[in-house]
Parts: C-alpha cells; sequence; structure tokens
C-alpha cells in the first residue's frame, strides 16, 4: 500500500465514512461498527457496508476504493492484492473483503439474512461522526443478520445485541414491522 505495509495501517473508520461520503456513495454501515455504534461494546476492527447496488452508486464507490488505496485482501499478501475495479466490476462479487490506507472495508451486498440495501436503509438512523452524516443499519437489523450468519464471533455478539435491543424498545417502544 502506498502507506507501507498493511501492519502498519491504522484503523480510521472515519476517514473510511469521509472519502466514502466525499464521492456520494449510498450506503449503510453494517456489522460490528454498527453494533458498536447503537452502544455494544464490541470491539471491532474493520468496517462493514452495504451499499445500493445501482451501477452509478457502484461507479461513485469504484473512485472512492481508489482514494483509499484499496486492496484485497488475502491471507498471507501482507500488502493485498491490486485489482482493476470500475462500477460493474464490483457489482459482479457478493462481497469484498479490502484492505485500505485507513484500515480494512468488507463490502456486502447481501448480508446474511437481509434483502440488501434497500432493506437495510428501510429502518437505518443517521448519525453524524465526526462531521459525516453516516447511514447505520437499525440495531434489529444487526441482530437480524448475525442470527442468520450463525458464525462463531456473531454467536458471541447476540446476547448482547438482544439486550441492547430490548431495552431500546422498552425505551422508545417497538413498532410492529408488517415487512419481516
Amino acid at each position: 500500500m502506498s502507506e507501507g505495509h498493511r501492519s502498519e495501517a491504522m484503523f480510521d473508520p472515519a476517514e473510511i465514512l469521509r472519502v466514502l461520503h466525499d464521492h456520494g456513495v449510498d450506503f449503510v454501515v453494517i456489522g460490528g461498527m454498527a453494533a458498536a455504534l447503537h452502544g455494544a461494546d464490541h470491539i471491532t476492527t474493520d468496517i462493514d457496508i452495504t451499499p445500493r447496488a445501482a451501477r452509478t452508486n457502484l461507479t461513485r464507490l469504484s473512485a472512492a476504493l481508489r482514494d483509499l488505496d484499496a486492496r484485497i485482501r488475502v491471507e498471507g499478501v501482507p500488502d493485498g492484492l491490486v485489482f482493476d475495479h470500475d462500477g460493474e466490476s464490483l457489482g459482479r462479487a457478493r462481497i469484498w473483503n479490502l484492505m485500505t490506507r485507513s484500515g480494512d472495508l468488507d463490502v456486502s451486498f447481501v448480508p446474511a439474512g437481509t434483502g440488501g440495501f434497500g432493506d437495510l436503509d428501510r429502518h437505518a438512523v443517521t448519525i453524524v461522526l465526526r462531521g459525516v452524516p453516516t447511514r447505520i443499519a437499525a440495531l434489529a437489523d444487526v441482530v437480524r443478520s448475525k442470527e442468520a450468519a450463525n458464525r462463531p464471533k456473531d454467536r458471541l455478539a447476540l446476547p448482547t445485541l438482544r439486550r441492547l435491543l430490548a431495552v431500546s424498545e422498552a425505551q422508545h417502544g417497538s413498532e410492529p414491522d408488517d415487512d419481516r
């Protein structure tokens, strides 16, 4: 990577979000970062997003990835693999596991248990992180996705996420959702 080996890259999710925002990328933050932003004491070392799959949005994502010096994250390849991409090629994969000058970034078009961007964006909340308005998946959607993924790390996080969801629903009242 242009700023040194992967081991030297500092995780700066706010910078990743700023670059995505500056390029006008439409996305929702999901996974561990979304859980942490909802109050989970979860520590994460990457940021996961689900972008809108429209070609124009993926073209903007491609430009943002260039600015972030994104490379494909591969075990045993400390600097990652350089890859040529555009809006069309990004849309051909369902998941991209990337490393950037600001840390790891995973792009998942249809996270487990969800219908993708439209499904997640419907209940997402907007928060401002270091001056950048950012869409965050609703806590219920984070729980739903982690339940569906059912990986060991998800099973470990779920009890805390379910407690946070129960507290939030008790405080704000649960709204029925006939779409799920």
